[in-house]
């Protein structure tokens, strides 16, 4: 059943109270089933459970999947709506300090523990926060489908309100009904592959409708929560929590991000923050209409309204048309200065002086603050004009700090060529100390005059063109416009060398010579268990290079390090991947210590378990002791952004929730007593990492797995999906080495077999008992209950294993026509997934899987009996899909096809 079904008996919106979690549901059912009935009556049966998908034409099956798409999508929203409710409740009724992972519980907790104010204080001094949005192709909805649910969201929050009449609570929901009904006529499947100014456009959109507005607010939230925990104690908050993206600047593997695209991406990205900016001087200056008469105008502000008037060609009507209202006349002058930046960046004519900078920006903002404080108005100062300051310091005139990602393939072709260029014959190979010594001599030699990209082949222009790029836009739109360059595929110290030689070349360093400091970031990504495990050796040695040593001190004694979850994970599976991103994290750390600079990490995470995705606060609690220290960045990817960024409330909360638990990891390790590693739990976690990689590898090792994989999912079929700019493969070989995490997890999650969030965890756990008999199994459950990392380990497994269904798996094996291979690769991913079904309980002690989690239980039981009949309609019409040779029909069949691997992610939640 879909849901249960409701009578046909006249229907009064009710209020949807907190204690009424149902009636947010069958109000939205109600609604869909009016729609339903308006424009597809047949399918009214399917929607109420009544009736299967299987037998209707290709074009009622596709029209029947996309209404199961939007009622799951309907269901979140829902439960969105409940989370909030239940937040606001706890809050109002208990207190700030008592909602679980807010700022107010986590500083109570420290200030408890007796983490002094100072400590405090000094941590907020260097916490940075910096989730990063990417272009990943994981999202399936379009933005316009996005914004059609977000009004209907927000149309449910009002029918909470109790001072609606029901005469308007029936207008409520004729407004819900249409939305739902613009979404039905509204293609859910994009027509064509989206272009990279349409990825930016989706990023923007997040800004737009919640981000500017919200994380303002989360900062002045931490400012209350400061006061409460630490009264009397004057804390200065910085603009620690910013977003950086990859959208437009990440051209690993995709070539439609040329510097061309990159260098658009950044002026919408600006256009955007200074329009908001621009809105919301323009609302101060209506609000802020003080009479000269009413309150006498400082001394300070009278000399900065003086200035401003006197920097403007009519400055004279500009305090004629505002005669006696100072603070008006001042904002009106900072408008014309937005505007004439506006203009700049649109290459129109302007009038009048722009800023240069956010940083004049906000010094003016400063001083309308500071000049109303001193006026007497300390409460429009701060309620007013400084949540305006605040985004301007948060987003400056970027919205986000844009990464340049590249791999070491392109990169290395580039320094080819200008080795070529300069040199007769063909450069030394890059794993030969000549290479090295090349490099090094390059860094060190001063530059001769200004770059030039004359002589190099295309490829190496555009890649050199991407670091010029950098050093102009810094200089001309933001200092803060760019977050840092990503090395992908990141091997040897020789591969990191070389993008700063890059950098040098272009003329992105500070000095003309070229030789000192390079104010870009160099980001090392290191993805496979192999890198991972190679890191801290490639990090020692390259802290001891001057050129990396100095640019990290400039760019606040810190270095970071990116690591991959995908990657590491589709190389050695669930266990070992998370056992060496943490071994990665403890090293790469003492590394940082002994060569005096930080490490500071980069999470590479995806929506999904298997790629990293977990609960954010349990996440960050798991990391190593002293890994985080306050800074922190992790990757936002695809659905993940709708998910928590598409609704104000929402999107208020997953950013305290993100930034309050980096705070609390970090306090932790100023408390009086902080714990050690245990030595036993790492010993059993390096016995369970490798026998449980064994047992992955002799999966994706067996001759049949390509085959299997690709008859038994819909591997290639997501590709027609349109998602994503960039191709599913880095360089379109058909090899399982080639094709990217994101595909690999998506057809797997699709086929119920899910591998890669619990393939060979069964056999991790059992090896450890069989070695250890009694003693392992009692290390086992110590472990379980005191262990972070091997509690969330194990937690996620089992949620995943709720997922997978033996009985579908094997509807879509029937799919591979080698019977062989379809019944030698079945019969390893059945075995082991009893096992570890198995294993988990005899850990845990549970009676069943996740028995823990019942509210997952209880939303994964809601959406399982659709997903398992889109599924089996999913395996149908893949068999059809591939047999049939008559293109018409073919085209059917992919449209429903496509809709059904849509509703399938719409009802998981995520898709790679």
């Amino acid at each position: 059943m879909i849901h249960t079904p409701v009578p046909d008996t006249p229907f009064v919106p009710p209020l949807i109270s907190g204690t009424e979690d149902r009636v947010a549901l069958d109000v939205l059912f109600r609604s869909l089933v009016d729609v339903c009935r308006r424009h597809q009556p047949e399918l009214e049966a399917t929607l109420r459970g009544q009736a299967d998908i299987a037998g209707l034409s290709p074009e009622l099956t596709a029209r029947a999947l996309q209404v199961q798409g939007i009622w799951f999508q309907l269901i979140a929203i829902a439960e969105q709506n409940t989370a909030m409710r239940r937040r606001r409740h706890v809050e109002r009724n208990a207190g700030r300090d008592r909602l679980k992972n807010s700022f107010g519980a986590v500083l109570a907790r420290a200030a408890a523990r007796g983490v002094p104010a100072k400590a405090v204080h000094e941590m907020l001094t260097s916490l940075r926060v910096r989730p990063t949005l990417t272009a990943h192709p994981t999202e399936a909805k379009r933005v316009t489908v996005l914004e059609k649910f977000r009004r209907i969201y927000l149309i449910l929050k009002e029918l909470e309100m109790p001072r609606w009449t029901e005469r308007e609570r029936h207008a409520l929901m004729d407004d819900l009904r249409d939305e739902i009904e613009l979404v039905w006529m509204t293609g859910e499947l994009h027509l064509e592959k989206p272009t990279v100014d349409r990825e930016v456009a989706w990023g923007l959109h997040f800004f737009d409708e919640t981000l500017f507005e919200m994380l303002p607010e989360t900062l002045g939230s931490l400012e209350e929560a400061l006061e409460a925990a630490y009264p009397g104690t004057r804390f200065e908050v910085p603009a620690f929590f910013q977003f950086g993206s990859w959208i437009g600047g990440d051209r690993d593997g995709n070539p439609f991000v040329t510097a061309e695209v990159t260098r658009r991406t950044l002026r919408r990205n600006a256009l955007a923050s200074l329009a908001r900016y621009r809105d919301g001087i323009g609302g101060l200056a209506r609000t802020l209409s003080i009479s000269a008469r009413a309150l006498p105008v400082p001394d300070g502000f009278a000399a900065a309204l003086a200035g401003q008037i006197a920097r403007q060609p009519d400055g004279e009507d500009i305090a004629r048309r505002n005669p006696g209202e100072p603070y008006r006349q001042f904002l009106t002058c900072l408008s014309r200065r937005l505007d004439a930046t506006i203009a700049g960046l649109e290459e129109r004519p302007g009038t009048g002086p722009g800023y240069a900078d956010a940083d004049a920006l906000i010094a003016d903002l400063r001083a309308l603050e500071d000049g109303l404080r001193e006026a007497g108005c300390a409460s429009l100062s701060a309620n007013r004009v400084r949540p305006v300051r605040r985004m301007v310091e948060i987003f400056r005139f970027s919205t986000v700090r844009l990464d340049i990602r590249e791999n070491t393939t392109r990169t290395t072709r580039a320094l080819q060529a200008l080795w070529r260029r300069d040199h007769a014959g063909e450069p030394p190979d890059v794993d030969a100390p000549a290479w090295t010594a090349w490099l090094e001599a390059e860094l060190a030699r001063p530059l001769d005059g200004p770059p030039d990209l004359a002589g190099l082949p295309e490829e190496a222009r555009e890649t050199l063109s991407t670091f010029r790029l950098v050093a102009e836009m810094r200089g001309s739109l933001d200092r803060e416009a760019f977050g840092a360059f990503v090395l992908s595929m990141t091997h040897s110290v020789p591969d990191i060398l070389g993008v700063y030689l890059l950098a040098k070349s272009a003329g992105v360093f500070l000095d003309s010579g070229g030789t000192e400091v390079c104010p870009l970031p160099i980001v090392p990504l290191f993805e496979t268990i192999d890198d991972l495990r190679a890191a801290p050796a490639i990090m020692r040695a390259l802290l001891k290079t001057p050129v990396v040593r100095r640019s990290a001190r400039q760019q606040g004694g810190v270095q970071e390090v990116m690591i991959g979850y995908s990657d590491s994970n589709k190389d050695g599976g669930f266990v070992a991947s998370n056992w060496e991103l943490a071994k990665a994290q403890r090293l790469l750390t003492q590394v940082g210590e002994q060569a005096g600079i930080g490490i500071a990490f980069f999470h590479g995470r995806g929506g999904s378990v298997s790629r990293g995705g977990a609960p954010t606060a349990r996440a960050i609690a798991a990391q190593p002791p002293g890994s985080i220290r306050g800074r922190f960045r992790t990757t936002e990817q695809g659905e993940v952004v709708s998910f928590k960024y598409a609704n104000r409330g929402t999107a208020a909360y997953q950013m305290e929730l993100l930034a309050s638990a980096v705070l609390a990891h970090a306090l932790d390790g100023a408390a009086p007593e902080t714990p050690a590693a245990n030595p036993d739990f790492d010993d059993a976690m390096e016995a369970l990492s490798g026998a449980s990689r064994a047992a992955y590898a002799r999966l994706l090792t067996h001759p049949d797995l390509v085959t299997y994989f690709g008859a038994a999912s819909p591997l290639d079929e997501i590709a027609l999906l349109n998602i994503g700019s960039r191709p599913a493969r880095r360089f379109g070989a058909r090899s399982l080495a080639d094709l990217r995490a994101i595909p690999w997890v998506f057809a797997w999650s699709q086929n119920r077999h899910g591998i890669t969030g619990w393939y060979g965890v069964g056999s991790g756990l059992k090896s450890l008992v069989d070695v250890r008999g009694e003693a392992g199994r009692t290390l086992l459950r110590r472990m379980f209950e005191e262990s972070p990392l091997f509690r969330l380990i194990m937690d996620e497994v089992e949620k995943t294993l709720l997922t997978v269904d033996l009985g579908l798996a094997r509807d879509f094996a029937g799919l591979c026509p080698d019977e062989g291979a379809r019944e030698a690769i079945f019969a390893m991913i059945e075995a082991e997934y009893r096992l570890t079904c198995a294993m988990a309980l005899e850990v845990s002690g549970a009676a069943s899987l996740a028995e823990r989690f019942p509210l997952y239980r209880g939303r994964l039981d809601q959406r399982l009996p659709v997903l398992n009949q889109v599924g089996r309609e999913q395996v149908d019409l893949l068999r059809r899909f591939r047999a049939e040779t008559d293109e018409g029909k073919r085209e059917g069949l992919k449209s429903a096809l496509l809709l059904s691997i849509n509703c399938v992610a719409t009802g998981f939640g995520a898709t790679g």
